[in-house]
């Protein structure tokens, strides 16, 4: 077939509408490899709902990224239920709609919850792409045939492990490393990163563990030619990072500050980073995301996609939006075996010195594991038109 592919894919975006005939809320709970420490706390656990959009033949999945407590932001795997159930659910259901952006606009008189309803948005998107015969980097507008791959590791109990740890995911491939930090682990930890391993792309994230009080101590990371510290100070803050990115050579990126594009604009406007980190759930969805991508862009603002500790699902929906242009900065998009002994997708999420193949398959692209999947379920309920409402 001849012409311009972005006409064909816009083509088949005018012919596809998915009506939402059936919702299914999938809670299943997936044992990590090893705990993640960060300075909210220590992670043995994840407790995740799948959402399961079914409608005119097709099936999506999404994922929810809320933790059982209000730690990273004030959503929680149980209010975000309720919001589903009590509020986005009844706007959806038994409804057609012909782009994903439709489904977003019905919701756009709740406030924040974002990560609700990224979680159904995301399964639409799913659906709505199968629907297309379009992979879902296709129908975000992606780009590229493989996205870069960084390594975010946790707070860890000396630092000879930590170190231990670095090499390894090194050896592995990994082309960018993360490390948590909080106070008492921070400017003497990377001194030693950067004695043993001089040269590699490192970065720290404090999630908001940091106040404006301590910008003589954060100065002292100026030293470590870091690619950029994520959201030292507090979680809703844009006005004290940007006091702090002043004082500092080291660009800042935001993570929890950036809830949605105009968040973004405003931090812009501000000064108050130099970089952003995506994550769809934070800003609720691929709608927003690509508003912020589409902002960063113009701006010549780097982003990277951000993880959640999500399962396979999650991780496709990260993997086909790295593969849009502005992702310029390696994303934290590693493979299954990272994390979990066992992934739902089948393939799982595979790397090759550092690279992770963006799927060409409809939807997310690779296969849900629905046996696993029925033997994690902890609970399971299938909301219809009527039934929303229900506990």
């Amino acid at each position: 077939m001849g012409g311009d592919p972005a006409l064909h894919i816009e083509a088949r975006w005018a012919l596809t509408s998915v009506r939402i005939e059936r919702v299914d809320l999938i809670r299943i709970a997936m044992r990590l490899h090893a705990p993640f420490r960060t300075s909210f706390g220590t992670i043995h656990d994840r407790d995740i709902v799948l959402v399961r959009v079914v409608g005119d033949g097709v099936e999506g999945y999404g994922e929810l990224v809320a933790d059982p407590e209000p730690l990273y932001n004030e959503e929680t795997i149980e209010t975000a239920l309720h919001i589903m159930r009590a509020h986005l659910l009844p706007k959806v259901l038994g409804k057609s709609f012909s782009h994903p952006s439709e489904l977003v606009a019905t919701w756009s008189a709740f406030r924040r919850n974002n990560m609700a309803k990224a979680a159904i948005e995301l399964a639409f998107w799913d659906a709505w792409a199968r629907a297309g015969e379009m992979s879902l980097s296709q129908a975000l507008g992606g780009v590229k045939s493989e996205v870069e791959v960084g390594v975010s590791i946790g707070i860890q109990e000396s630092v000879s492990m930590l170190l231990s740890e670095i090499e390894r995911f090194l050896d592995d491939g990994y082309r960018r490393v993360k490390v948590k930090i909080e106070p008492g682990w921070d400017v003497e930890v990377v001194d030693e990163i950067r004695q043993q391993f001089p040269d590699i792309p490192l970065m720290v994230d404090a999630n908001s563990a940091y106040r404006l009080a301590d910008l003589d101590h954060l100065r002292r990371l100026d030293d470590y030619s870091l690619m950029m510290i994520e959201q030292p100070l507090g979680y809703d803050d844009i006005v004290d990072h940007a006091r702090l990115q002043e004082k500092l050579s080291t660009p800042i990126c935001l993570d929890e500050s950036i809830i949605s594009a105009e968040g973004a604009r405003r931090a812009l406007e501000l000064g108050s980073c130099r970089v952003i980190n995506i994550k769809t759930g934070r800003v609720g969805g691929h709608v927003e995301s690509l508003a912020v991508h589409d902002l960063c862009a113009s701006q010549d603002i780097p982003v990277f996609c951000g993880g959640m500790l999500e399962s396979g699902i999650g991780r496709l929906h990260n993997v086909a939006l790295g593969s849009l242009p502005g992702f310029t900065l390696p994303g934290d998009t590693s493979p299954s075996q990272r994390y979990f002994m066992e992934d739902i997708i089948d393939p799982p999420v595979t790397m090759s010195r550092g690279i992770v193949q963006t799927p060409e398959g409809p939807g997310i692209g690779h296969s849900v594991r629905t046996e696993l999947i029925d033997r994690l379920t902890v609970s399971e309920e299938s909301i219809r038109p009527g039934d929303v409402g229900s506990p």
